[in-house]
């Protein structure tokens, strides 16, 4: 992909659907008696492997027009052994959350992905799971994939885990539908919190005290709708984008403002950025909101502790805002970016280095000095979907033009990144729906 300077963004967007909410409607779809409905769907290579896995084992998965799946749901005991292995290809979220379900069958399973999902971690979530009673055999003594599963019968626990992850947390959470007893799980901060959401707009009984969540086991999950907000961590592109590079101004239409989510907006705002909210309103059980972002000066800033989980997936695309702020930012806190598609922090020190950018890489995070004039260059997505838009959006700020290898990996998550950015570059004033039909000149192919 070649990225050339812009002038500036103009226009509105909608963004694509959650996919964070997504994996889990299709999940709970899957598992409920009769027909499920989902409307803001994220049509991505992530979402589409859970729905493949989910319809391996029995349930009919069905895309409707624009973002729209039909569930028939085979009920919550009415899974059926795969007759293959599931390969969830890149997604360590259908991974992790479908552990959570496979651990409580009483069949046998196993989960594989790609290279980049091979070489992550999956002890936190088999530890606990295999606490449940669960038998999870992985490469490396269990701690990495292909995972070999046997479920069976599951039993309560009360777990403490040292990590805020919501994938860990939503896997044990899962599990705990199954079991007789009840199911606890405590977190060190609160990590995103879809699946408790989505659980009480499902009407399963799920109870939260401070840190600690517990659920026991329910006999059906019934049918339900749903309708999914923009994803913020897709907008978050957006939102640097529109911040960094002079006299943009970007609308940005239906967005979830879920809090466990928004971290990136604290950030911005300790940096002196300005977003506006409004039309706050609920939908599906969730905040959502539309943001007016303009362009504007920051400075740097510090950013760590419980900020961290908040914020974690837009961490390369703060680095960038970071880059060409005033002054040093420093990020701590955050290693656990090591272990996403790639190692981010090595990743986001050896691609800005290329653009210029004074960056030093911690065991935990990132010290980056500010001020930087962006030069275009060769970027390497290394073959993670944030990194790729990241790096894009640095060369959008950036004097001369950047190339992009593997741009295509955006498609695990944001699958049309490229077109709707071409719709609010300069000179492109036609509607999404017709972005296909041009290109504007700021973006090209190589």
């Amino acid at each position: 992909m070649l990225v050339n300077p812009i002038g500036s963004l103009k226009g509105e967007l909608t963004l694509p659907g959650d996919k964070s909410i997504t994996h889990r409607a299709i999940i709970l779809g899957s598992l409920a008696d009769g027909v499920t409905e989902i409307t803001g769907a994220l049509r991505s290579d992530d979402c589409r492997h859970t729905a493949k896995a989910m319809g391996t084992m029995g349930a009919t998965v069905e895309e409707l027009g624009g973002d729209r799946l039909r569930i028939q749901g085979c009920g919550l005991h009415g899974l059926k052994e795969p007759d293959k292995i599931l390969d969830v290809g890149n997604s360590g979220t259908t991974m992790r959350l479908l552990a959570g379900v496979l651990a409580a069958q009483p069949f046998f399973s196993v989960l594989t992905g790609d290279q980049y999902l091979r070489a992550r971690p999956m002890a936190r979530v088999a530890t606990p799971l295999r606490s449940m009673g669960a038998t999870i055999l992985g490469r490396e003594g269990g701690n990495f994939p292909p995972l070999a599963i046997m479920g069976t019968h599951l039993k309560a626990i009360d777990y403490v885990s040292p990590i805020a992850s919501a994938q860990v947390k939503s896997a044990i959470l899962l599990a705990g539908l199954f079991t007789e007893g009840e199911t606890t799980v405590t977190e060190p901060s609160l990590s995103r919190d879809h699946t408790e959401r989505m659980f009480e707009a499902l009407g399963i009984p799920i109870h939260r005290n401070g840190l600690s969540l517990r659920v026991e086991s329910i006999k059906k999950i019934p049918s339900f709708q749903v309708d999914i907000p923009g994803d913020f961590s897709a907008a978050a592109f957006f939102i640097v984008a529109a911040m960094v590079i002079p006299g943009s101004e970007l609308t940005l239409r239906q967005v979830g403002i879920n809090p466990t989510r928004t971290g990136l907006l604290d950030a911005l705002r300790s940096m002196g950025g300005v977003i506006e909210v409004s039309c706050r309103r609920i939908i599906s059980g969730e905040p959502v909101a539309d943001l007016h972002v303009r362009s504007q000066a920051l400075h740097g800033t510090e950013v760590a502790g419980a900020l961290i989980p908040r914020m974690l997936d837009e961490i390369p695309v703060f680095a960038v805002a970071a880059a060409l702020a005033d002054g040093s930012t420093i990020i701590r806190n955050a290693a656990e970016l090591r272990v996403k598609e790639v190692d981010r922090l090595a990743a986001l020190v050896k691609e800005l280095r290329r653009f210029g950018v004074q960056i030093e890489e911690c065991p935990d995070g990132l010290v980056i000095h500010g001020g930087a004039s962006l030069s275009g260059c060769h970027c390497d997505s290394w073959g993670d979907h944030r990194m790729a838009m990241a790096v894009a959006v640095a060369g959008l700020a950036a004097r001369g033009s950047t190339t992009i290898s593997d741009s295509s990996c955006v498609s695990s998550s944001f699958p049309d990144f490229w077109t709707r950015l071409d719709a609010i570059l300069p000179g492109a004033a036609i509607p999404y729906a017709d972005v296909g039909r041009t290109s504007n000149l700021a973006l090209g192919t190589s």
